[in-house]
């Protein structure tokens, strides 16, 4: 399977506001419906896959990367889930000691180094980030061209609306450096709001490459 056929989409949203049972819904519904989906955590907190895995914890990739070194296998840092649904998740520092960006950075190159999508390949890899701040690692997901579709989960509350913003933001400057151009991306920009009711308001930008 060629790489570039992967579908890659990036679920950002403000922390608590429902991310990443939102995502994990989508991971379990995708793998029912036939698809292979792969499901990555980029959060300090490595929980985005807890429901996925009957709410067991799962070793993250930085933790093995300090236990097994050179070692590391994909074995160690990919797990099955719900409905086949492979568990990734990224983790962070301990508290107050480093950058929790570059634990997804980290993760990131770990996996393509294993080469983790050649060999479980995947039809859709979904990116479960942080999306309080945007910085360094919470934006190799669309910085680095890992993932065309962005979608944001928010709601109608000013800091998650704030967070939202500032994704978008985001992916103008980054479409204004060059970073869309160079790996070839025209991100499909979604919100979904959350708000007692669920709704889906669609808004696309369009980097020209």
């Amino acid at each position: 399977m060629n790489t570039k056929d992967i579908r890659k989409i990036a679920i950002y949203g403000k922390g608590g506001i429902g991310k990443s049972t939102t995502t994990s819904n989508l991971s379990a519904a995708l793998a029912k419906k036939g698809y292979r989906v792969m499901q990555i955590g980029c959060d300090p907190k490595a929980d985005s896959t807890k429901n996925l895995m009957g709410g067991k914890r799962i070793p993250t990739v930085l933790e093995q990367i300090k236990t097994k070194g050179e070692e590391l296998t994909l074995e160690d840092i990919v797990f099955k889930g719900f409905g086949g649904v492979l568990c990734v998740e990224s983790g962070g520092p301990t508290p107050g000691v480093g950058c929790a960006g570059r634990g997804i950075i980290s993760a990131f190159e770990k996996l393509e180094e294993r080469e983790a999508f050649e060999t479980y390949q995947p039809d859709i890899v979904i990116y479960d980030v942080l999306g309080d701040v945007v910085c360094g690692g919470f934006a190799m997901p669309i910085r680095g061209g890992y993932a065309k579709d962005v979608y944001v989960v928010s709601s109608g509350e000013m800091m998650s609306l704030y967070a939202a913003n500032n994704i978008a933001s985001a992916i103008r400057n980054f479409g204004k450096r060059g970073y869309a151009r160079r790996h070839r991306v025209k991100y499909q920009f979604r919100v979904v709001l959350l708000s007692g009711r669920y709704f889906l308001r669609k808004h696309t930008i369009h980097i020209p490459v």
